[in-house]
């Protein structure tokens, strides 16, 4: 599921908001099913986007150390 949203951590910079907000569209759209909501759900639609793209910012505002991709010895 959600293949198609992009990793967001690395260990040259903090995503910035732009990618969080796309990557929390892109995950309600999968999670809802919708591409575009219908007028009746567009409200709800918006606010869980936000509250994602909120939680995104939060995670990414407390993670500290290296980004699990160069812990790996793949």
């Amino acid at each position: 599921m959600c293949r198609n949203i992009k990793k967001l951590r690395n260990t040259l910079s903090s995503p910035t908001d732009e990618e969080i907000a796309l990557a929390s569209l892109q995950f309600v759209r999968k999670v809802s099913g919708y591409q575009r909501p219908s007028r009746v759900n567009q409200n709800a639609f918006d606010t869980a986007v936000a509250e994602i793209a909120l939680a995104t910012r939060r995670l990414f505002d407390h993670l500290e150390g290296p980004s699990p991709d160069k812990l790996s010895d793949d």
